[in-house]
């Protein structure tokens, strides 16, 4: 029996227990739901005694949302997912100054990326208070996060310890032992700012804001200066011997030329595919709302009034230049966003799926989503007018250069959710990412649009946590019914 259930409900026993491979009745729904659930993760998550982090709260948030759930898929599916950062990346200790210290994999490959760890981690910051365990890794999360940035601003991903033959200490550009990848993502330095303040904001704690969380900031507005180009090109250059273009940077690691106009270069996207046009226009508006936040932080707990102001003027000054050399004005949609400028008055029309990515924005809090100049951005990207938009037989969604033609990534379908104000796009979203997972109960990377069977990255938490996120959030905003009637 339990070789042949792949996923199962509440609903669909109807009073029914299951519980070690045999059916036996019972009105104690709380209990069926209890051994329901050791038999779906006995399935698809690692057993107990192999996860890396277990979390009360998190544990008692998938019963709730299971019980709710009588969608037998997605329920399966949300069970898989939500905890799959926890289960499965989370390498908790507390380090040789007491502190919490927390290294997350971004799944398969076994080094820290700023960006993945931020939103690894992201949807759990809502359970902490319930959970003195959670809360104190994702404060060390946080706290590893100010440490790699104070070891390299312009990094991307990190070593847990210094790798003297790590694997890209063949790159040209100024490689340190602790360091997996030097590629400059102006997101890099976003993520652990949104996900400190949220911290913050949530539970209270101020404690992660000490002389390590003040060098970080230093060192962050320094960076942003340095890549707004005012003062020649900065210090940063990076290639690579690779025959993957988008691995490597041109004009000897400097990148297209761009017009300082107060936009700061990214030499790299959130796909860690080198930039065409160097002013990477999500990656700007994702500056300034974390900018603005790490003002809030240094003016309300550190009394850094002086370097609180230094934050608000730049993100002042990349709000005003965004105004001007973002928009485009489109023959067919209208004003919408670029996707890369130069400052020259060049514009490079697409989107990414990666996040932060032009359809995201709403999503990250760094636009409004009644903006109109957003929403015809949001029709533009999910179009055919879109270079890097597939549509096919098993779904359509956003890709990007990273992986290729045809190739559709679930986070981008997950995005159109999070953004969209209509319950039937929401409703369609879900039931494509239902119908995509290639019978794993898992996310994907990305899947062939025309077979989703064809997919990369078999473990890649950020998804698999992105998706358990986005029905955890349909759940509390009252959508029940809508995901109990996808079919």
């Amino acid at each position: 029996m339990k070789k042949q259930i792949k996923y199962i409900s509440a609903g669909m026993l109807a009073g029914m227990l299951l519980c070690g491979g045999q059916l036996q009745a019972s009105n104690r729904m709380t209990e069926m739901h209890v051994c329901l659930a050791d038999a779906i993760r006995k399935d698809n998550r690692p057993e107990i005694s192999n996860r890396l982090f277990r979390s009360n709260a998190v544990e008692k948030e998938i019963l709730r949302v299971q019980k709710l759930l009588k969608n037998a898929k997605l329920a399966w599916m949300f069970t898989n997912c939500f905890p799959n950062t926890l289960d499965t990346t989370v390498h908790f200790r507390k380090g040789s100054d007491g502190k919490p210290d927390t290294f997350v994999y971004t799944g398969d490959i076994h080094a820290m990326w700023l960006r993945d760890s931020g939103a690894q981690v992201w949807p759990y910051v809502q359970l902490a208070n319930a959970d003195p365990e959670l809360k104190e890794m994702l404060a060390g999360v946080i706290l590893r996060q100010f440490k790699c940035i104070n070891i390299d601003p312009y990094a991307n991903a990190f070593n847990d310890g210094a790798i003297p033959d790590g694997h890209w200490m063949s790159d040209l550009t100024d490689m340190k032992p602790e360091l997996h990848e030097r590629k400059w993502e102006i997101d890099s330095l976003c993520y652990p700012l949104r996900l400190a303040y949220h911290y913050w904001k949530t539970t209270g704690d101020a404690s992660i804001f000490d002389e390590e969380w003040i060098q970080a900031i230093t060192n962050v507005l320094k960076t942003f200066k340095e890549q707004q180009r005012k003062d020649g090109v900065g210090p940063y250059k990076f290639q690579r011997k690779t025959e993957r273009a988008l691995d490597t940077v041109s004009n000897d690691g400097l990148g297209a030329p761009v017009k300082p106009v107060g936009l700061i270069v990214s030499s790299f996207r959130p796909s860690d595919d080198a930039t065409t046009l160097q002013f990477l226009v999500p990656s700007n508006f994702f500056a300034v709302s974390s900018l603005r936040k790490a003002a809030e932080i240094l003016e309300k707990v550190n009394k850094k009034t002086a370097l609180s102001k230094e934050c608000k003027d730049l993100a002042q000054e990349v709000e005003t230049a965004l105004k001007k050399y973002a928009v485009y004005n489109h023959p067919k949609f209208g004003k919408i966003y670029a996707f890369e400028v130069d400052g020259f008055g060049n514009h490079h029309l697409m989107d990414d799926a990666n996040v932060p990515s032009l359809l995201a924005m709403p999503y990250l809090g760094d636009v409004n989503v009644n903006d109109p100049i957003y929403q015809n951005t949001r029709r533009f990207v999910w179009s055919e007018d879109n270079p890097y938009f597939f549509k096919g037989k098993a779904g359509e969604g956003i890709g990007g250069p990273h992986i290729g033609y045809d190739m559709v990534w679930p986070m981008s379908i997950m995005m159109k959710a999070f953004t969209s104000q209509n319950d039937a796009e929401i409703k369609t979203c879900i039931k494509m990412l239902m119908d995509t997972d290639a019978d794993t109960g898992f996310m994907h990377e990305s899947f062939h649009k025309d077979n989703p069977k064809k997919f990369t990255r078999a473990w890649f938490a950020w998804q698999n946590t992105l998706f358990g996120e986005l029905i955890l959030k349909l759940v509390n905003e009252g959508k029940v019914d809508l995901l109990n009637s996808i079919q």
